[in-house]
């Protein structure tokens, strides 16, 4: 995505939903996001799937994970999986990836280690990029081998041409700490954190960069995103009200003055200044997932509307 704009994502929450979608498509928002666990302790959706039902129930906008976390999956089927999505969408894919941990009985169930987290998310990010690149390819890690394979996506019917995008669709990493910013520096296409005030995503910008010098890396046409919790009703209490219930549901009782440092909620007017803080920050592709368990689509279409108009970029930019 271009670094000279400011741009606008969605998550598809609570599941992807055909009419929501549609709704979606229709407003100036750029990009549609789902992720997934394999073992949720709930009845949610994974990955994968959820790709597919929005890679089907869409036309225009990109379509990302956020996120998938990569090191349950063999990453030979993931990446045949994921470059036949990006084919038949037309190129709209884009891979939002973590490390995971959060829940280990997944780790133990698929036989992963949660300690190996790490490593096996850089050798499967490695994995993807060599089955992407189109030809044969060879791969001898720490955790997997192969020599002489070739992956073929599929091509939709009526297409011209190679099916698929060489090199494959983008990978952005997500997480909060210095080893996930590292791993965005040394592998991804683009920083996508979550759950962080605008200070805490100006200090990750900075060690994205220092690393990306350290190894000398150009840094040129990466994206900077933002996962965003957030709630905008016309009444702010009732915004600050689905954020405090939302997030205290899921990931356990925070106090409000940190909900209001990493989960922006009120009027419109009151979160476009919140907004205005992470694009200071750095953010240019601000990806907005509701905190709330109705009227998600009420929170989107004020935010594309109301908000993203409000927003501008720094003066050193423009």
């Amino acid at each position: 995505m271009p670094g000279d704009r400011i741009t606008l994502g969605a998550a598809a929450i609570p599941e992807p939903e055909r009419d929501w979608l549609a709704a979606v498509e229709r407003l100036p928002v750029e990009s549609v996001w789902q992720g997934g666990h394999v073992l949720p302790p709930g009845a949610t959706g994974e990955a994968v799937t959820r790709l597919a039902l929005m890679s089907a129930w869409t036309e225009r906008v990109r379509v990302g994970s956020a996120v998938l976390v990569l090191p349950l999956y063999q990453p030979v089927v993931v990446a045949k999986q994921l470059a036949d999505l990006d084919s038949r969408s037309g190129g709209r894919l884009t891979v939002g990836v973590g490390a995971g941990g959060e829940f280990r009985h997944e780790f133990d169930a698929v036989g992963v280690p949660v300690g190996e987290r790490g490593p096996r998310t850089d050798e499967a990010m490695e994995i993807l990029r060599k089955l992407w690149s189109g030809g044969p390819a060879t791969h001898r890690g720490r955790f997997f081998a192969f020599e002489d394979v070739e992956l073929h996506p599929v091509r939709p019917p009526g297409a011209a041409g190679p099916a698929g995008r060489k090199g494959g669709p983008p990978l952005v990493v997500s997480g909060r700490k210095a080893p996930a910013m590292r791993r965005a520096a040394r592998l991804g296409d683009g920083w996508m954190p979550y759950l962080m005030s605008p200070g805490a995503y100006a200090r990750s910008v900075q060690t994205v960069q220092e690393e990306a010098r350290t190894i000398g890396r150009d840094l040129a046409g990466f994206e900077w995103a933002m996962y965003l919790y957030c709630s905008i009703r016309r009444d702010g209490d009732r915004a600050r009200d689905d954020v405090a219930t939302f997030l205290g549901s899921a990931y356990g009782d925070k106090p409000a003055a940190m909900l209001d440092r990493i989960a922006p909620a009120g009027t419109p007017e009151e979160v476009a200044e919140r907004f205005q803080a992470y694009i200071d920050a750095g953010v240019r592709h601000l990806i907005i997932s509701p905190a709330a368990h109705d009227d998600t689509l009420e929170v989107v279409r004020l935010a594309a509307e109301e908000v993203l108009p409000r927003l501008s970029l720094p003066a050193e930019v423009r």
